[in-house]
């Protein structure tokens, strides 16, 4: 097996991603991201509003920060799909794992998680984040350039192929073998 997947066998793949569950997707593989190239994984996590996950660089080291130089809340939680984790990471032994929160088999296209969509994932509550997760350039070095080239196409931008980004809006314990659930009420205005 090639160590990257090629544009044709993600084009492939893409259908799939499309028909994943609108609602209720399974949460797996939970991560904890203590340093840089560092995956825990854990059978539950904590999260808060004020320290996102807490023992995580996003508060110390975030990639994303306000104007004023405090870490971005749009970027607490990292939510992948499980099929685009199926098609990507392919050597799981010599590759690290891309590092997302949790893993889940449900759509995170724009079109059914809008900006400002609240989710509940165990006891917590998240927001969907304006924040668009291109895939960075460790990305492209783990999965390679044709998956992250796929990410980016214009046409795909809205299919959030790279997961989604959320910040935390009510404290609480996410678990394996929870259910990621879209609250009724949809979203809130980036500024709520």
């Amino acid at each position: 097996m090639r160590p990257h997947a090629t544009r044709a066998e993600l084009d492939v793949g893409l259908p799939q991603i499309l028909s994943a569950p609108k609602d209720g997707g399974l949460i797996e593989m939970l991560c904890l991201r203590p340093g840089y190239g560092q995956r825990n994984f854990v059978d539950r996590i904590s999260v808060t509003v004020e320290q996102g996950i807490p023992g995580e660089r996003w508060s110390t080291h975030p990639w994303l920060r306000l104007p004023d130089g405090a870490p971005h809340p749009g970027i607490q939680v990292c939510i992948l799909s499980k099929h685009v984790l199926d098609l990507v990471w392919r050597d799981r032994v010599n590759t690290v794992h891309p590092g997302d929160t949790f893993i889940t088999d449900m759509d995170l296209s724009e079109a059914n998680l809008p900006t400002g969509q609240l989710l509940s994932a165990g006891t917590a509550v998240l927001r969907v984040s304006e924040v668009f997760n291109d895939a960075c350039v460790k990305w492209k070095a783990r999965y390679g350039a044709a998956s992250r080239e796929w990410i980016n196409t214009p046409a795909h931008r809205a299919y959030r192929l790279r997961g989604i980004l959320c910040a935390v809006v009510q404290d609480g314990e996410i678990s394996c073998d929870a259910r990621l659930h879209k609250l009724s009420g949809g979203a809130l205005r980036a500024a709520d």
